[in-house]
């Protein structure tokens, strides 16, 4: 997994390292160490799936507060989603900054 910084601090865009083969690929899309390494929390507390029957569908935001916050992974497994990190943290340095990002099933990044 390549985990590139962006201007938020603990928000990464992760590319799958991919191994190929004539059959094909295979890639980690998660891993405990690396995201311990980065200051991440690990633990896996649920695993969720969202479909949009159309395009252009806005999804709600997501609040997250201590001692309730918690590591995301954001991915899109076919098409595309544009999707936005807003730093609403006041005592860190990136306070109000926000991140946009591409994730397409064709470039398998995340965020």
């Amino acid at each position: 997994m390549i985990f590139t910084k962006t201007k938020i601090p603990g928000v990464f865009e992760i590319n799958l390292e991919l191994r190929t083969d004539e059959r094909g690929f295979f890639a980690r899309s998660w891993c405990q160490r690396e995201f311990e390494e980065r200051g991440l929390n690990p633990r896996t507390a649920q695993c969720n799936v969202s479909f949009n029957a159309k395009k252009g569908t806005l999804r709600g935001m997501h609040y997250q507060e201590a001692p309730f916050a918690e590591a995301k992974i954001v991915r899109c497994t076919q098409g595309s989603i544009y999707d936005v990190v807003v730093d609403l943290r006041p005592a860190s340095k990136a306070f109000r900054k926000w991140v946009g990002l591409q994730l397409t099933s064709a470039h398998r990044n995340m965020v």
